[in-house]
């Protein structure tokens, strides 16, 4: 569970102008953290506002989940692993709120002015679910394993440099750097594993291997348990009756259910037949086609079943058509580009997806941080010290996408795709009676899409035909969710669906979307193999922002270098959420600002449940 936060201010912390030593040498712990200043809910807040504290603890819900899982270690790149946590992290956060998060496993958090390290002080009533008590112990051995063994964690934790004990209930983390501002709310969100049960022997009587996969269901902390699995098929998550935490201000009107069944389903349109069966309770519909034309079955007519747009604050980041520059023939821009030319955005939103999409431009699409225009004087003094690693248009263009609005526009960017072609050495020669390019040591110009979703077989169908046209030899290949994630995290691939989600304060995740020090890291988030130390540069400021104005700036400016290198082509976004259920839940009056608060805050409502049967 990566994104979201950035420049990190502990609530309520300001410099004291006549403190004295002794008083500075005592650090104030406080119950929050925020990223942009101060916090909605204050110290002895009795819940938040957008939850029910009234909502009846009872009932069963069934959700979906694509594809299948063979291990329930979710901190394994080993196996399939299911996709439920029954962890809880040292702090939350909540809903309503862009980048706050309140103590959870810690009750309070402190750091020095100079934000060189952040010390946690645990609640001495937080438990795993076997009555044994989250130590220090537990917090330094979770963080040590997981920066050890998985990439993403080693990326998101790379300047955390130690985590120490400082006292029965406190845990210190070191850092390498001062003045990143994101750091204590990093690490805020260490999942904490039980080390006892991990470095004991398992129910066959060997060893555990966190780094391995396993069908022993885990030992947990949080609100749920694990209760029943089938490998591959489903999980049934349980209440936890004397759960620790439910008490805390945090959990109040929350985790409602007293059961949770994940089904798991190979393709999206089994499940959402799944669900028109009332197999399922819930569906977020991410396919246009079906929004616009699937739900016409009785159970929406007559009201039994709810369609309906959620509108949400969110940064609508980066989809598209990603390259993998590992390979020789993506490294040159201009192929890069000529093949952002052949896709017709406009022929699909029109004929695939009923209209219903923007194409992205940014990788911070519908935000202030979406670079727009010339860059600013704010943005060139970023952008001018790294003027000889940037393409030239950053500095003299607005980015944007080509244009397909009718069969003249649409040939006359095929015929400049055709040319970048040429210029990157890449010509016609006649092949079996079709012109296909190859490059001067005699290699084709092919592309082989690997997709796991056979929805975007639709969209990569015409793709194809127009690639073709250019003289790409183009195959198309969908392949199980196991053998993709596999292939994802070894980067064994040419072409792939991918993303690239952004938070309101985006931070040091973007070393492992972007950065140098990732791109050949197995599992890392790096997708497209960005080797680019101008890209590297700017993520540092954006790390390293001081304030709010220096952190838009210098999203500004790495988005300008990210999307003038064509990295990747642009999909598309649209500006809500898109959801259906069966009418027999409960759910506060007002949606937070920032999620859609499903499931953790709906609840199971008897009579709507009744006349839904009924029906």
């Amino acid at each position: 569970m990566i994104n979201r936060r950035h420049i990190l201010k502990i609530a309520g912390l300001a410099p004291f102008a006549n403190a004295s030593v002794a008083f500075a040498e005592e650090p104030k712990f406080t119950h929050a953290l925020s990223l942009f200043g101060d916090v909605k809910y204050q110290p002895g807040f009795k819940q938040f506002d957008y939850v029910n504290p009234a909502a009846p603890k009872t009932g069963k819900i069934r959700q979906w989940a694509l594809g299948g899982f063979d291990s329930l270690n979710p901190n394994s790149l080993k196996g399939d692993p299911v996709a439920v946590t029954v962890l809880e992290t040292l702090m939350v956060g909540s809903l309503d709120e862009a980048a706050t998060r309140y103590g959870l496993i810690a009750e309070s958090v402190s750091h020095p002015d100079d934000i060189s390290s952040a010390t946690f002080r645990l609640r001495p009533e937080a438990k795993f679910h076997d009555g044994k008590p989250i130590t220090p112990e537990d917090v330094i051995w979770s963080f040590d394993t997981l920066k050890a063994n998985l990439p993403t964690k080693a990326a998101y934790y790379k300047n955390v440099t130690k985590a120490e004990q400082t006292g029965e209930h406190e845990v210190r983390f070191i850092f390498d750097q001062k003045n990143n501002r994101e750091l204590p709310s990093i690490v805020s969100e260490l999942v904490v594993m039980p080390k006892h049960w991990w470095t004991a022997n398992g129910a066959d009587g060997k060893p555990r291997d966190v780094t391995a996969s396993t069908l022993e269901i885990p030992l947990g902390s949080g609100p749920y348990k694990i209760k029943t699995v089938i490998p591959g098929s489903s999980v049934v998550m349980e209440r936890v009756a004397d759960y620790w935490g439910k008490d805390l201000a945090v959990n109040i009107g929350q985790n409602n259910f007293d059961e949770m069944t994940y089904l798991y389903f190979q393709t999206q349109l089994v499940a959402f037949e799944a669900f028109k069966g009332d197999q399922v309770d819930y569906n977020y519909e991410t396919s246009s086609k079906s929004w616009a034309t699937a739900y016409d079955f009785p159970a929406i007519k007559d009201g039994r079943c709810i369609q309906e747009k959620v509108a949400l604050k969110k940064v609508n980041g980066m989809q598209g058509w990603v390259l993998n520059m590992r390979k020789a023939k993506f490294q040159d821009v201009r192929v890069r580009r000529a093949f952002d030319l052949a896709f017709d955005f406009e022929w699909s939103n029109a004929n695939l997806f009923f209209g219903q999409y923007t194409r992205s431009r940014s990788y911070f699409n519908n935000s202030e941080m979406e670079a727009k225009g010339l860059p600013s004087p704010e943005e060139l003094a970023l952008l001018e010290p790294l003027k000889d690693k940037l393409p030239p248009e950053v500095f003299t263009a607005e980015y944007a996408n080509p244009v397909n609005a009718d069969a003249t526009a649409r040939r006359k960017n095929l015929r400049e795709a055709s040319k970048l072609l040429v210029e990157a050495g890449w010509n016609a020669v006649e092949t079996d009676g079709k012109n296909v390019l190859k490059n001067a040591a005699g290699e084709t110009l092919s592309i082989e899409f690997l997709l796991y979703s056979p929805l975007f077989e639709r969209v990569a169908l015409p793709f194809k035909e127009q690639l073709e046209l250019v003289g790409f030899a183009v195959t198309i290949r969908t392949i199980d969710t196991a053998q993709y994630q596999k292939r994802v995290q070894t980067f064994d691939y040419e072409a792939i669906v991918s993303s690239f989600p952004q938070s309101l304060s985006p931070g040091n995740e973007q070393r492992s979307f972007f950065g140098t020090d990732e791109a050949d890291k197995n599992g890392s988030s790096n997708y497209v193999g960005i080797k680019n130390p101008a890209v590297d540069a700017l993520i540092d400021k954006i790390i390293f922002a001081k304030d709010r104005a220096a952190l838009v700036v210098a999203c500004r400016a790495l988005d300008r270098a990210l999307i003038w290198n064509h990295y990747v082509s642009p999909h598309w976004f649209i500006p809500y959420e898109r959801i259906a259920f069966w009418n027999r839940f409960g759910r506060p009056e007002k949606t937070p600002d920032y999620s859609l608060g499903f499931p953790t805050t709906w609840w199971w409502d008897a009579e709507k449940a009744k006349k839904t049967a009924a029906g």
